[in-house]
């Protein structure tokens, strides 16, 4: 392997380390601001400074146990079910002068698409009444919008990250509703990651961990606790354009909801998931393509639907300049 395929990875990094959007589907509803997977393979690897557009299909199919139930609003749906077909999109712009060392970037991101939601029941009421039986609605919507800020270091094969982003939540959403886009309040998300990448051997390992603060929905006065997530990715360049690997994440609730009913405790939320990736880096004129195919398998869930999902990610990135040519020797006799 030689600079020409770090040039090429860190050009296409960005494309797979900055989208973080929900399908409506622990957390109100089984709803959490961080959508696991968001992170992947060379997360923590600079880019080349200038502007770039990333866009990603995302498909998911969850659904929770019969009798699981989950509070959303002033009622209780049991036995819900979901499947998302979304789009998110948006540029991303890397700053070529160093801030603290670091390489900055900032992305303003967005997401749109289809959700379908399913309960088997619903109850609200103190007594427990049933409003509705085998309900189901779907939308087709835009959600919120996510800015997201990073910092990232490089250090030869040693790559350091820290990043901060945030939900403005002015996606489609009704608390009555059973699907939506958006998730009805403010999130705030912050943490830090680390890529091992050397590309003489075409080895690469990724992982970042966060945590999540989520403000008070004051439609349902209601407030999800903190989530705590890692992803990671693993991978192997083959060749200078073929890239193969795994991809995994956990997410795990560490403080309670408020507003959640007392039969439910804290309604604290889990899940893990693990799958294959392969990735494609190819010209575009004279930018940078990357395409990246990855899917998960989620298990071990805690008051939160679970299931399958898959991503592909197709970006344009400025392409890393060419080395500069060695200066011919010049003999003085």
């Amino acid at each position: 392997m030689t600079g020409q395929l770090r040039h090429a990875a860190l050009a296409a990094a960005l494309a797979v380390t900055c989208f973080a959007a929900r399908p409506a589907l622990a957390d109100e509803g089984g709803i959490s601001f961080w959508l696991p997977g968001n992170f992947g393979s060379l997360a923590a690897t600079p880019g080349t400074p200038g502007w770039s557009w990333a866009t990603v299909y995302y498909h998911t199919d969850v659904s929770s146990g019969a009798g699981q139930q989950f509070p959303r609003g002033g009622r209780v749906d049991v036995g819900i079910s979901g499947k998302g077909d979304l789009a998110f999109f948006g540029p991303t712009y890397i700053f070529a002068t160093p801030v603290l060392g670091a390489q900055l970037s900032v992305s303003v991101l967005g997401v749109g698409g289809r959700n379908e939601a399913s309960a088997a029941l619903s109850l609200t009421g103190p007594l427990g009444n049933t409003i509705g039986i085998n309900r189901t609605q779907d939308l087709v919507a835009f959600g919120d919008i996510i800015p997201q800020v990073a910092l990232k270091w490089n250090m030869g094969v040693n790559n350091l990250m820290v990043y901060g982003m945030g939900d403005i939540p002015i996606g489609a959403y009704d608390p009555v509703r059973l699907a939506n886009l958006g998730i009805g309040h403010g999130a705030i998300d912050f943490g830090g990651g680390y890529t091992y990448f050397n590309p003489q051997t075409g080895n690469e390992f990724s992982w970042v961990a966060g945590l999540t603060y989520n403000f008070k929905n004051t439609d349902t006065q209601y407030q999800n606790g903190m989530d705590f997530h890692i992803d990671w990715g693993a991978s192997h360049f083959i060749t200078k354009q073929v890239q193969l690997g795994l991809v995994g994440y956990y997410l795990e609730q560490v403080t309670d909801d408020f507003g959640a009913p007392a039969s439910l405790g804290g309604f604290r939320s889990r899940v893990a998931g693990v799958g294959p990736q392969v990735g494609f880096l190819f010209p575009v004129g004279d930018m940078q393509g990357y395409l990246n195919l990855k899917g998960y398998w989620e298990f071990a869930a805690e008051n939160r639907p679970s299931g399958w999902n898959t991503w592909v990610t197709f970006a344009i990135s400025p392409a890393a300049p060419e080395p500069a040519s060695a200066k011919p020797i010049v003999r003085k006799y």
